[in-house]
């Protein structure tokens, strides 16, 4: 019988070094790690416990057997945990994404007239005001362009732009800050939601970039993508999109308050160069070598005082 015992308790411990050292990172691992490590200390106690109280054989192997299984029961409630934890982490950090997305995004409803968005920068646009400018710009190039992101409900669609033999193309509009990268949820949208709207070709367009992952997911599901370097040299060689009429503008009143002041300063100087400078008297001289010159004190009384004051303090009475 204690032989029995010993090649169980050998058999376990074998089976656990073997699964400790091929432990992979996950869940059910993990599990598998608790149930055997809770199996080898529940057979320790329950062999502790036959040596002191001398039960029957069969209430040992009883014992034995419960005692593993319910190890085993607690992995698989351990494995439950983790998982259920796990999915709990993903969705609030998935949430976090999207809200920090949605308020990095300009969301305001308004859109102004197609005048005002062709002298408006990026940063001056909101989302649906982004939309219309690639609309307009893509009209020019001779596409076919609906508007089907009209009301945010876009689906991950924002246009669909078809060419002269029909061919369509889903195009997802992201008027993002620079600091604001498109993640790579972004672009699986993209590739989900082409399919609803017919489309053979998908295009994401960015006023920032992309993140590596993202990247490299365009690329596998062949999405062809514009960041804002690339966007901007196309909209400015288009000729219509001229933003910087504004920033020259602010650059043109700055440099009219900068030149004021520099006029302002130089008009106090002239002032101050145009008083009249105090007679010096070559012939009274201080004994450092300097010319004195009259000055009047606190009670009216004139007397001589050296040139160079304050580094010569002398003074002479009249």
């Amino acid at each position: 019988m204690e032989l029995q015992v010993g090649y169980s308790l050998s058999s376990l411990s074998i089976i656990t070094s073997k699964e400790s050292r091929q432990l992979a990172r996950t869940y059910y691992a993990e599990g598998r790690q608790v149930a055997n490590a809770l199996s080898v200390i529940f057979v320790l106690i329950v062999m502790i416990m036959y040596m002191l109280i001398k039960f029957d054989f069969l209430t040992f192997i009883g014992l034995i057997v419960g005692s593993i299984l319910a190890a085993n029961l607690l992995g698989s409630l351990w494995t439950m945990k983790r998982r259920a934890e796990s999915k709990s982490r993903k969705r609030s950090s998935s949430s976090k994404r999207t809200t920090v997305a949605q308020a990095s995004q300009r969301t305001s409803n308004q859109v102004r007239s197609d005048a005002e968005i062709l002298t408006s920068s990026f940063d001056e646009m909101n989302g649906f005001e982004f939309e219309r400018l690639l609309a307009l710009y893509f009209r020019d190039q001779g596409y076919e362009v609906r508007e089907v992101g009209v009301g945010g409900n876009d689906g991950g669609v924002d246009l669909v732009i078809i060419d002269k033999r029909g061919e369509k193309t889903a195009v997802q509009a992201k008027c993002y800050s620079e600091h604001n990268l498109v993640p790579v949820q972004i672009v699986r949208e993209l590739v989900g939601a082409k399919r609803n709207h017919d489309c053979i070709l998908s295009l994401l367009v960015t006023t920032s970039d992309l993140t590596p992952p993202a990247k490299r997911e365009a690329e596998q599901f062949k999405v062809d993508y514009w960041h804002g370097a690339l966007l901007e040299q196309k909209l400015r060689t288009w000729g219509k999109w001229q933003p910087s009429k504004k920033k020259q503008r602010q650059v043109r009143k700055v440099s009219t308050q900068t030149e004021a002041k520099r006029e302002i300063t130089q008009s106090k100087s002239q002032v101050a160069a145009a008083r009249p400078v105090k007679a010096v008297d070559s012939s009274v001289t201080c004994h450092c070598g300097a010319p004195m010159v009259k000055r009047k004190n606190k009670l009216g009384i004139e007397f001589w005082g050296c040139s160079r004051f304050p580094q010569c303090r002398h003074t002479r009475s009249v």
